[in-house]
C-alpha cells in the first residue's frame, strides 16, 4: 500500500502543478511551486505543500486564491486521473527554506562568537 501512496502523491504533485500553471487564471496566484503532496493512508485526504515567491502579503493572497480554487482543482483532477476518490486537498505553505536559513544564521553567529 505504501508504494501506491507514493505513486499517487507524485501523480497528484505533477497534475496539480500543471493545473496551477496552465488552467488557473486568478491574478492573485503569482509564482507558485508545488513542493510536495502528502497523502493519508486511505488516500482520501492530501496536504499540498507550496512555495510562493514574494513577500508575506503576496504569499497570503496566493494561498487564499488556491483555497478558493480548490473545488475547481479537484474537478480537473477528476477529469485527468483515475482514482476511486479524488482526495480532499489542503494547501499549506512550505517554510523549509526559511527554517534552513534561520538555522544557518544561528550556526554562523555561533561560529563567529567562538572565533573570538
Amino acid at each position: 500500500m505504501r508504494y501506491r501512496r507514493l505513486r499517487v502523491q507524485d501523480l497528484l504533485r505533477e497534475e496539480i502543478s500543471l493545473i496551477v500553471q496552465r488552467e488557473l487564471q486568478d491574478p492573485g496566484l503569482g509564482f507558485i511551486t508545488i513542493v510536495e503532496v502528502k497523502m493519508s493512508e486511505d488516500l482520501k485526504t492530501g496536504k499540498v505543500y507550496i512555495s510562493i515567491y514574494g513577500d508575506e502579503e503576496e504569499q497570503r493572497s496566493a494561498l487564499d486564491a488556491l483555497k478558493r480554487s480548490k473545488g475547481y482543482i479537484k474537478f480537473l483532477l477528476g477529469k485527468r486521473i483515475t482514482l476511486r476518490y479524488i482526495p480532499d486537498l489542503t494547501f499549506l505553505l512550505d517554510d523549509t527554506l526559511e527554517r534552513v536559513q534561520r538555522i544557518e544564521e544561528i550556526f554562523k553567529k555561533e561560529a563567529d562568537e567562538n572565533k573570538d
